[in-house]
């Protein structure tokens, strides 16, 4: 008995240490309609019932709004569907390289403006923030 729980948790710290490696936070900072400026934070990391990775994200108007949380879709041709929370705004970008360029459309579709992200560089310490602001998003918008 004792073998097998120790079996077990040997195990365990083997999946979880696997899981952690595959997972890779970036932030991008960019521009709506050129003029506002915005940050966006992306945790991407392996789904573990598909071969595709599973995103979650976050951005903001800097200096104007809340983080708002985003629901992401991707295809085959790396384009990106950004849902935001609540669907107040929807980003359709295309990601060349490091970056994503594209459109932000308004919900009834009458409002478009070009959206641009570029990778930018984080500390240690802003990450574990970025990620630490992520999950107080995802616990505000989705606690029961």
């Amino acid at each position: 008995m004792k073998n097998a729980i120790a079996t077990f948790v040997v195990l365990l710290f083997f999946v979880s240490f696997s899981s952690a490696q595959n997972r890779k936070s970036t932030l991008y900072k960019g521009s709506i309609d050129g003029k506002m400026p915005v940050t966006m934070f992306i945790i991407s990391e392996d789904n573990e019932c598909t071969a595709d990775l599973h995103y979650t994200a976050m951005y903001k108007y800097d200096s104007v709004s809340n983080w708002l949380q985003l629901d992401i879709t991707e295809n085959k041709a790396n384009q990106f569907a950004m849902v935001e929370y609540r669907f107040t705004g929807v980003l359709i970008l295309k990601k060349e390289g490091k970056n994503f360029t594209g459109l932000w459309v308004s919900p009834d579709g009458k409002k478009q403006f070009k959206a641009v992200f570029k990778e930018v560089n984080m500390t240690k310490t802003e990450k574990e923030n970025f990620e630490n602001k992520m999950d107080q998003l995802n616990y505000e918008n989705h606690d029961c």
